[in-house]
Order: C-alpha cells, then structure tokens, then sequence
C-alpha cells in the first residue's frame, strides 16, 4: 500500500510520464479495442457454457465512452480491471479448448469462469457510476 494519497500519486505519475491530450486520445481508443475484444473472448467463454452469447450493445458498448468522460484514477482502475479479467480469460479458455480436445465437458468450469468474468467485469463498470 502507499504512502501517498491517490492524488498525489497521479500527480507524481503524470508529471513523470507527461500525458499529452493525444496520449489519452490514443489510450482511450486502446482502452476501447481491449474492451471490444475481451467481449468476443466472452462470447466464446458463453458458447463454452452453453450460454447464449450476450449482444455488444447498451451499458457494455458505451462503457469505452463513458469512461473517457471519467476521472483519471477512474480510467487507470479501469485499465487494471481490463488487464485482470484479460489475465483470467486467455489462460481459462485456453485450458478449456484442452479440455474439449481431450473428449472432457467443459461447460461447468466454463460456466464458473463465465460467472468470474460478469462480476470483474460488473466491478469495472461500476467505476462510472456515481
């Protein structure tokens, strides 16, 4: 844990790295591609499940723009959740394509990872909401 308070170190943070305006553009967009793409992961996550795969559209494709209005400790959270749910996901379906090619069922550890991404994925929404 730190020392510092979260506003000071931001402020030691930006003045160190020195984020220009295109920089948050482009991270924002990065930000987005990364969103975009965990949610295909998890459409294969709920096919795996035998779960109909949920549309990208509503809260879920808006929370890209709305996290750009977002404050900077909210947009760095953000990025965290993103990379921790991507850190379970890749690995998770990669052992179930192992379990699926060896004849076993896997739509019950699909599913538990099904219910891990929709709670870190809920906790990193809820970052916008007041």
């Amino acid at each position: 844990m730190s020392a510092l308070q979260p506003d000071q170190a931001r402020a030691i943070s930006e003045k160190t790295v020195g984020r220009s305006e295109s920089d948050r553009g482009q991270t924002l967009s990065s930000l987005a591609e990364k969103w975009e793409d965990l949610h295909q992961h998890a459409a294969q996550l709920a096919t795996l499940a035998q779960l109909s795969p949920e549309p990208f559209a509503g809260a879920v494709a808006a929370f890209p723009a709305q996290i750009g209005e977002a404050q900077e400790w909210q947009r760095e959270l953000a990025w965290q959740g993103i990379d921790d749910i991507d850190a379970m996901m890749r690995p998770g379906l990669a052992a179930l394509a192992t379990l699926k090619e060896r004849g076993a069922a896997a739509n019950a550890p699909a599913l538990a990872l099904w219910r891990e991404f929709y709670t870190a994925r809920t906790a990193v929404m809820a970052l916008t909401q007041s």
